[in-house]
């Protein structure tokens, strides 16, 4: 199978929406657990928030909803979010338009609580474009063959240094530091892998920042030492973090921080 090709060089989120025209993009944005053990539990609590970008738009459909869940309308250019909590772990789904995609897949047995998630925005796996994983623990891959299998349309990334850890049925494109996939940038923030890898949305501020990062009672912590590679590395990853304008980040572990999250990402980065 000829591998995926990912663009290799910076493109403007402005830019990118412009060549793409009216018709936005979606992320689905799924973080699990900092360290790579499972879990059977699957406990879905979903909520939809959503971020706005400073873009003029028309009204695009409005996501549904589900019992347990809240939903928020979203425009053409505007981010909408809905976290799904899997007993030990977080996942997200990040809507703009009509289009999907999914980032890490959680445990075995995950599919089904993703797919949820996807329906709750007004989706379906047809519309999920893109598959990407943070890193290559178990928690975060465990159901990337189900959601590539019933996801036709999706391609698969994953960072470089992480690729031959992770078995697929489908071949995974290697992302850096630099590239762009959705739109979204890639961030380098090795640590808790070596090739773990964030996702940014310049415009509006939205930082996926797996297990690079956890929070807890609404502090922004860093890597779990339990279950990272190098934590002198990981520390460097944060501080790159912290150089973005940040609005909101999501994490594997913990809930969303959505206020003051720049101020609490970089009082993380000057402590390290």
């Amino acid at each position: 199978m000829t591998k995926p090709r990912v663009q290799r060089h910076r493109l403007s989120r402005r830019s990118f929406l412009t060549d793409f025209g009216a018709g936005t993009a979606a992320v689905a944005v799924f973080g699990l657990a900092g360290c790579s053990r499972s879990d059977s539990s699957a406990l879905s609590v979903s909520t939809t928030s959503s971020v706005s970008e400073a873009r003029p738009t028309t009204t695009a459909p409005t996501p549904s909803s589900e019992p347990g869940s809240t939903s928020t309308p979203t425009n053409a250019g505007s981010l909408a979010w809905q976290r799904v909590e899997l007993g030990f772990v977080s996942a997200y789904v990040i809507a703009r338009g009509s289009e999907l995609a999914v980032v890490d897949t959680g445990a075995p047995g995950s599919e089904g609580e993703i797919l949820r998630a996807v329906m709750a925005l007004g989706g379906s796996w047809n519309d999920v474009q893109h598959v990407i994983l943070t890193h290559a623990h178990g928690d975060h891959i465990g159901s990337v063959n189900e959601v590539l299998g019933n996801a036709p349309q999706a391609m698969g990334y994953a960072g470089t240094a992480d690729l031959a850890k992770i078995s697929s049925v489908r071949d995974l494109a290697g992302v850096e530091d630099g590239d762009e996939v959705f739109g979204l940038q890639v961030i380098g923030t090795p640590g808790h892998t070596a090739g773990h890898i964030s996702v940014f949305d310049e415009q509006s501020g939205l930082l996926l920042a797996g297990d690079a990062m956890n929070s807890q009672a609404g502090r922004i912590l860093g890597a779990n030492p339990n279950f990272s590679d190098d934590m002198e590395v990981a520390a460097q990853s944060i501080k790159r973090m912290a150089t973005r304008t940040v609005d909101t980040v999501l994490f594997g572990h913990g809930d969303p921080v959505v206020e003051d999250a720049q101020a609490a990402l970089e009082e993380l980065a000057a402590s390290l």
